[in-house]
């Protein structure tokens, strides 16, 4: 699927932050350390590398580089050094940020990546999603997968 959205360059990956910035933010003002906008797009630049889990996600931002965490917003400490938020902080963000806002904010973020012109010069964006049915494999037979498949667009 990312193949097919193209190269991103740094005024494309700019325009996530811009969108990440509308989703807002569950936590109480006193204490916050990571803006949401840093804290999403670590999880983002983690799932885009193949984390699947809060752990993977945390173990991906601890082995990012200051490049990369100066990039995504991660501030730096008054004693100069930069740390990637923790496994309970990203947890505890994921858990309470509003799905909806965020799924917006994404969405709009990938239509505008779509649009490529005129309409009539539009790419046609379809999302694909399937599963394995658990237990359905037998040793005469392998796995019975369902497959559903979406346009964004309006008939």
């Amino acid at each position: 699927m990312l193949v097919r959205l193209g190269p991103l360059d740094i005024g494309q990956v700019a325009d996530l932050r811009t969108f990440l910035n509308l989703v807002p933010d569950p936590r109480a003002r006193r204490g916050r350390w990571y803006s949401l906008t840093a804290i999403l797009l670590v999880c983002a630049c983690a799932a885009v590398s193949g984390a699947r889990s809060v752990d993977e996600i945390t173990e991906w931002a601890a082995r990012a580089s200051d490049t990369v965490l100066t990039a995504v917003g991660v501030r730096r400490h008054p004693l100069r050094w930069r740390r990637a938020p923790s496994r309970t902080t990203i947890g505890r963000v994921l858990a309470a940020v509003d799905g909806d806002a965020l799924d917006r904010a994404v969405g709009a973020y990938l239509a505008g990546r779509n649009f490529a012109g005129p309409a009539s010069e539009q790419r046609q964006v379809i999302a694909v999603d399937g599963k394995s049915l658990r237990g359905s494999a037998r040793l005469s037979a392998g796995r019975r997968h369902l497959l559903s498949a979406v346009t964004h667009h309006r008939a």
